[in-house]
């Protein structure tokens, strides 16, 4: 069936993080520190180095090293706790992303339910159109379905509408019922989603069924 982009007023749809963008903006945080600390301690040496005129060569060259040792131990220390921060970090926004996969597989399997449980109920895909999809006052995203009864007699009807990103992956689904169309009338219903959605959003009746 027809699949329409979710329309925003002047609004480009944000870019989707994921758990792997994060973890390369924070190495790279994590790299550039270590090179300022290993910076830091090699211009300390180097000015202990320089500052030199009261002291022996050997005591210059011991301070020398001595500085360039600190720094090195500072920046395996920074390191080590950046790299616990980007592990938490991608630990995090990947626990994120599961738990939306397991609420958005969790809604589908609810509306083909309540589909699949109508007895005696013959496939009537054709008969729902999808509108544009919107984004309500809720902040839900919402299609506006119609269904035209193409039967000899009057049908209810149960449909299970998917809302999915730009790649096609389901991240919503709900199951809409249209009451007593009389033959070859039609008839209009909203399918909305059960949260907010962000990014382009689509819509797609994945099963329908009239009895």
């Amino acid at each position: 069936m027809d699949r329409q982009p979710l329309t925003r007023a002047g609004a480009k749809p944000p870019a989707r993080a994921t758990a792997q963008d994060s973890s390369v903006t924070l190495m790279n945080r994590q790299a550039r520190l270590v090179a300022v600390v290993l910076s830091a301690g090699l211009l300390g040496a180097a000015a202990l180095a320089g500052c030199s005129s009261g002291r022996s060569g050997s005591s210059s060259a011991s301070s020398a090293a001595a500085a360039v040792r600190q720094a090195a131990s500072a920046a395996a220390s920074a390191a080590s706790a950046i790299a616990s921060a980007v592990g938490g970090a991608a630990g995090g926004a990947a626990s994120a992303l599961a738990s939306v996969e397991a609420r958005a597989s969790e809604a589908a399997a609810a509306a083909s339910s309540a589909v699949a449980g109508i007895k005696g109920g013959l496939d009537a895909k054709a008969d729902v159109a999808v509108g544009p999809v919107t984004t309500g006052s809720d902040g839900r995203a919402q299609a506006q379905l119609t269904v035209t009864n193409h039967g000899q007699q009057s049908y209810r009807y149960v449909i299970q509408v998917n809302f999915t990103d730009s790649g096609g992956g389901v991240v919503d689904a709900t199951a809409v019922t249209v009451q007593d169309v009389a033959a070859g009338n039609a008839a209009q219903a909203t399918a909305r989603s059960n949260r907010s959605l962000s990014g382009e959003v689509r819509a797609e009746v994945a099963n329908a069924v009239r009895y």
